[in-house]
């Protein structure tokens, strides 16, 4: 978190969103500061993905706004200061497009209109590429990587987009342990240049370990902070409504 007197990377202020009658968010806020990695916890339901797509600007909220680095998601997204990794793809897994060139999408805002790749739109895939491990395989149809490769692939886009806000959607869910620590790894190098994080993670266990701070959400901000002050009894039980064990346990 940030304090009222620095610049936050992102700026969230009484969010409140509906689903219909729904409440999906209740005036949620928060400020992000830049360079550190933070965790977003809750339940399934709790308006994590919710808040993701509003931040990003894919949903419009009934009352509230939010700025990343000073400006409106849609100037952010257009500038390609925010990238986004969904915890599902909505993809044609069986379209034939390579790993290259889903990785490449990431470089469209920084192409002319007709999107016609530069040498440094080459060698920012190719960097991304090398620091996800998956230089091997970026001519292989997308459809055809395990799906710890294709999460790496989608952390790639990001990479060779250059955000400075990174949202991840449950990035470790379904993946094999080297993709795993592969984007751990990636996570971190990207922390130490500056880069933005906001992680959902069911994985309560490795949050003190990977991030520097954490929100726990219940379609409002329960608590917020750092881990150890976050992740108490008290505030896990009034978020999850039981007492999650920390050491390994999925909420």
């Amino acid at each position: 978190m940030t304090s009222a007197t620095e610049d936050a990377a992102v700026e969230v202020q009484g969010l409140t969103v509906y689903y219909g009658d729904v409440v999906a968010l209740d005036e949620v806020s928060m400020r992000l500061a830049p360079g550190r990695v933070h965790a977003l916890l809750g339940t399934n339901g709790s308006g994590k993905s919710t808040l993701f797509k509003t931040v990003i600007g894919m949903l419009t909220p009934q009352q509230g706004a939010v700025r990343l680095h000073g400006m409106s998601p849609a100037r952010a997204r257009k500038q390609g200061l925010v990238g986004y990794v969904p915890q599902a793809e909505q993809v044609d897994w069986s379209f034939p497009v390579r790993v290259a060139d889903v990785v490449m999408m990431g470089r469209y805002g920084h192409m002319g209109p007709m999107r016609r790749p530069r040498r440094a739109d080459r060698q920012a895939v190719a960097e991304a590429l090398e620091r996800t491990d998956l230089t091997g395989l970026a001519h292989r149809q997308i459809g055809a990587l395990s799906g710890g490769q294709r999460k790496r692939a989608f952390v790639a886009r990001g990479i060779a987009q250059g955000a400075r806000v990174f949202l991840l959607d449950e990035p470790f869910a379904g993946v094999d342990k080297r993709s795993e620590a592969t984007i751990v790894d990636v996570l971190q190098a990207m922390r130490a240049t500056g880069t933005t994080l906001l992680i959902s993670t069911h994985d309560l266990a490795s949050v003190p370990r990977l991030c520097d701070e954490a929100v726990l959400l219940q379609r409002r901000v329960v608590a917020s902070g750092a881990p150890e002050a976050v992740l108490t009894p008290q505030r896990l039980v009034e978020a999850f409504g039981i007492e999650p064990t920390l050491a390994g346990e999925r909420a």
